[in-house]
């Protein structure tokens, strides 16, 4: 069944200009198997809410594109509203950026995930748009090609980038900050290569630095935990700075040695354990009370309720 799949898969998505009939009328000469598929195959379409009788008139074209997408996992009512593109884009085209996708070493299990994400890939221009972006993981972050999949697969926004307007200019600032470990920044926080300069990295770093610290403190706190330019100032840093400037009596030093607390739930954890630690009396440190397990932690507890 699985070998019929990935030759419809095949007929559908990758040869659009031989592609045969989506729902060929019953045949006696087909073996189980493959009436099964042709069924499942008229079902996905049926069902699909794309075809309903309000849409009586799509195109065999249309019909086949929608197929080709649900059989690679794609949700393509999903993939149509956000990239209205789609509808004019065709088959040839969408087999075109699959296969220049596999030719950098994404497989074909990625691809769900990645087009449900980003879902503008479909109809990206691979020469202008798509090339660009593999170029500058290769040549500006030292990349190599068999770990393209990697980076890609962390953050697929980056495939929707613009590497001049984008991607350049906020590796060139993370730069400025002090961000030497490119390799880390490809696999581990490639995010912070599709944020906005202007309108998500500076403005962090500006409230940070309004809290009362250095601008080298806080590029020294980026430095230590990346993340920090991720969280939200109005849902993360400011319920978090209150309770830990109100109900803990923290001091900014402590936050400057461990940025880290911001990347803790404030209330599965931060709460819970500075109640635990009220509670026994103990008095421990920002790194201790949070990285530790829990494990380690009851021990904690239960040897500082001893003491006391």
């Amino acid at each position: 069944m699985r070998a019929i799949a990935s030759a419809l898969q095949s007929s559908l998505c990758f040869s659009p200009q031989t592609s045969p009939p989506l729902v060929p009328p019953s045949n006696p000469n087909l073996n189980i198997d493959q009436q099964q598929l042709t069924s499942k195959s008229k079902s996905i379409l049926i069902n699909h809410p794309l075809y309903s009788q309000t849409h009586p008139n799509l195109s065999l074209q249309f019909k086949e594109k929608i197929l080709c997408l649900e059989i690679l996992g794609i949700d393509a009512g999903k993939a149509l509203s956000h990239n209205p593109s789609l509808h004019s884009s065709s088959l040839d085209s969408i087999h075109s950026i699959i296969s220049f996708l596999q030719s950098k070493g994404i497989h074909q299990k990625d691809l769900p995930r990645i087009f449900g994400m980003c879902p503008q890939i479909l109809t990206s221009n691979i020469k202008s748009e798509l090339d660009p972006v593999f170029d500058f993981l290769f040549y500006d972050l030292g990349v190599p090609e068999y770990k393209f999949r990697k980076v890609i697969n962390k953050c697929p926004r980056l495939l929707i980038s613009s590497v001049r307007d984008q991607l350049k200019p906020a590796l060139f600032y993370l730069k400025r900050l002090g961000f030497k470990d490119y390799e880390s920044l490809a696999y581990n926080d490639p995010i912070l290569l599709v944020s906005n300069v202007e309108q998500t990295l500076i403005p962090k770093l500006e409230y940070l630095i309004g809290l009362g610290f250095s601008k080298e403190e806080v590029a020294h706190m980026v430095l230590r935990c990346p993340a920090l330019f991720t969280f939200s100032i109005e849902n993360n840093f400011k319920p978090k700075l209150e309770y830990f400037l109100g109900e803990m009596k923290g001091k900014l030093e402590e936050l400057k040695e461990f940025p880290q607390y911001f990347a803790f739930s404030l209330e599965k954890r931060i709460k819970p354990r500075h109640f635990e630690i009220s509670q026994s009396g103990l008095n421990l440190p920002l790194s201790l009370m949070l990285k530790t397990t829990d494990e380690d932690f009851n021990q904690l507890i239960s040897r500082g309720n001893k003491l006391s």
